[in-house]
């Protein structure tokens, strides 16, 4: 089984794959007839995979983003007439992938976000350690090129005739895919070099 950098056992590592459930089902479901729904649908999968961490008192950064993105959302469908809607209608995914890729990539600033997920497997006394933020730092900073790259291509797709399938669809899964591989891959190799170089040491 897969080990932390630290060498403990990834208790929660699927966790932070389960975050962007919520984004993803709403770029799924979101278009001009069904972003409303995929508003909703985002929003109550924020709110069932939060009340989770609710219980432990370890609310995320991506819980709460989720759950105001989607709320504010769901509130202009309902407060908006359909002219003012048009905009939204028509950047819907793009706006939720920059969220994400936004809030994702502005938390380097302070404290990474995969490192709320990754302290749920990790041993207290190895968050401070320069693997351990680095790891992190490295994580939070691909998952949010990831989405940024995302937005961006669906921006194009709305101004291209021919290739909307490659812009949303198949080059950003093969992103998510790559991603995760990534987050599975890296920290097992930052986890192999910290005992090969401890052992060198004699340590």
């Amino acid at each position: 089984m897969e080990t932390t950098p630290s060498g403990g056992r990834p208790r929660g590592r699927g966790n932070v794959f389960l975050a962007f459930v919520p984004w993803i089902a709403f770029d799924v479901v979101a278009g001009p007839s069904t972003w409303e729904l995929a508003a909703l649908v985002g929003l109550v999968a924020q709110v069932v995979l939060t009340v989770p961490d609710v219980a432990h008192g370890s609310v995320k950064l991506l819980d709460v983003t989720g759950i105001v993105f989607f709320t504010v959302i769901a509130l202009l469908g309902l407060v908006l007439d359909r002219h003012d809607l048009i905009w939204l209608e028509t950047y819907a995914q793009v706006l939720a992938n920059a969220v994400i890729a936004g809030v994702a990539l502005g938390s380097l600033a302070f404290v990474p976000f995969t490192e709320q997920y990754a302290r749920e497997s990790t041993p207290r006394e190895i968050w401070g350690t320069p693997a351990f933020r680095r790891t992190n730092r490295v994580l939070t900073l691909v998952w949010g090129l990831v989405f940024a790259v995302t937005a961006v291509l669906g921006l194009i797709a709305l101004r291209v005739a021919a290739g909307t399938d490659w812009l949303n669809w198949v080059i950003p899964v093969a992103l998510l895919v790559l991603a995760v591989r990534f987050t599975e891959w890296y920290p097992a190799r930052v986890h192999e070099r910290v005992h090969r170089d401890g052992a060198a040491r004699g340590v």
